[in-house]
């Protein structure tokens, strides 16, 4: 079974008759599940409106590159890195022509021109355009730069006449999107533990020691193990302000300390076919909670604080054959060196690196930019994209490794 739910679309639409078609096409792909953001091209508003696609997908509409820049983020940039695909439909000639020739001259172009998502175009226009040799140099420039063509129908034209450029309807593509790009459930029936967010380690009933996470790597996690059919068991700490995720395969154990933390996962673990720790659990806390709030009276406060159970390693050490364990490296300095530690010392199948000190990515941003390091010794490299993409390729990745496993997945 393949679907499109959690699915990042950008729907962009063309000035032609068949633009009307690009509404129901929104509603269905967002029936599916996928989050549809759609750009409007100045001729596309000639034959549909913003508001019915505000209305339809929950989303703003673009339709201009000179418009209030939101959250200081360049929008067609913004978009092109938040798009799994694009889907251009209908797509007329003269859109097909500037993007063949590299043009970006309005929010769509520009957008294509900066994604390194997908690309699928569907053609609708007037048959004799649609076979001008010139329309097919076009078409096939753009297929050989990786778009991917949705066939336009034979039939019945806006114009009157009987001939190809028809545009497919829109429950046909929603179907051609699904088969490319649709979630398959390759997960089915395996028992996934992901921990997300920092632990808050008590200083007194009111104070406390925390850290930054904001759980948005872990969540990106569970919600893609879900989507590939996987039960899930998110335990997630004190600092995560996200609402739970949608999916029944996924269930929620709320903790506050690194002791809670540990309880709660090992106690989890037991039946877990993939553990992956996410989370940045707090190394140390105050060895004796006060009772009362402390007054701040002295111009120096001393906290004695003692180690707290290293959760990681304790499951390394109980790893069972067949079971895999990913840990997380939050650095600020010597990054591979010190994952590359933790990957050995943690008895980790696969560790996820990743520089918090930077400010476009780590902690609390949607971006991250990681390694991955195997316990083979292998590196790889993921740029700087989205926690929801870093999911896909992680889950990918874990898939790959499951498979090799000395116990059947």
């Amino acid at each position: 079974m393949r679907m499109l739910h959690g699915k990042k679309v950008v729907l962009g639409v063309t000035g032609g008759i068949a633009a009307y078609k690009a509404v129901e096409l929104a509603g269905r792909l967002k029936k599916q599940g996928a989050e549809v953001h759609v750009i409007l091209t100045e001729g596309a508003k000639n034959f549909v409106t913003e508001l019915t696609f505000r209305e339809i997908t929950g989303q703003p509409v673009t339709s201009t590159m000179w418009g209030e820049v939101a959250n200081f983020q360049v929008e067609h940039i913004a978009l092109a890195r938040l798009a799994d695909f694009v889907i251009v439909a209908p797509a007329t000639a003269n859109f097909i022509a500037k993007a063949a020739h590299g043009m970006a001259d309005d929010m769509l172009t520009t957008t294509l021109l900066a994604t390194r998502a997908p690309v699928y175009f569907a053609p609708a226009m007037n048959t004799a355009m649609y076979e001008n040799p010139i329309t097919q140099e076009n078409i096939e420039r753009l297929i050989q730069q990786g778009w991917r063509m949705i066939e336009p129908e034979t039939g019945m034209l806006a114009c009157g006449t009987i001939g190809a450029g028809r545009l497919p309807e829109p429950e046909d593509i929603v179907q051609a999107l699904i088969e490319t790009e649709g979630v398959q459930e390759t997960l089915a029936g395996k028992r996934f533990l992901v921990t997300a967010g920092g632990t808050l380690e008590a200083v007194d009933p009111v104070r406390f020691l925390g850290n930054r996470s904001s759980g948005k790597m872990g969540y990106a996690i569970a919600e893609e193990a879900a989507r590939r059919g996987a039960f899930v068991t998110l335990v997630f700490g004190a600092t995560v302000a996200l609402p739970a995720p949608d999916s029944p395969l996924v269930t929620t154990v709320r903790v506050e300390s690194a002791q809670d933390m540990r309880e709660a996962v090992l106690k989890a673990s037991e039946g877990a076919d993939v553990i992956i720790k996410a989370a940045a659990v707090a190394d140390y806390r105050v060895k004796e909670i006060a009772a009362d709030k402390i007054k701040k009276n002295d111009e120096v406060l001393t906290l004695e604080l003692v180690k707290n159970p290293d959760i990681l390693k304790e499951l390394g050490e109980k790893k069972r054959a067949g079971q895999i364990l990913v840990g997380f490296a939050a650095e600020t300095q010597n990054l591979l060196d010190y994952a590359s530690d933790k990957l050995r010392k943690k008895n980790l199948d696969l560790l996820v690196a990743n520089d918090v000190s930077r400010k476009d990515a780590g902690f609390a941003s949607d971006y991250n930019e990681v390694k991955l390091l195997y316990a083979d010794g292998r590196i790889e490299d993921i740029s700087l994209q989205p926690k929801s993409k870093i999911a896909r390729i992680l889950l990918d990745r874990i898939e790959d490794l499951c498979a090799a496993a000395p116990v059947p997945f």
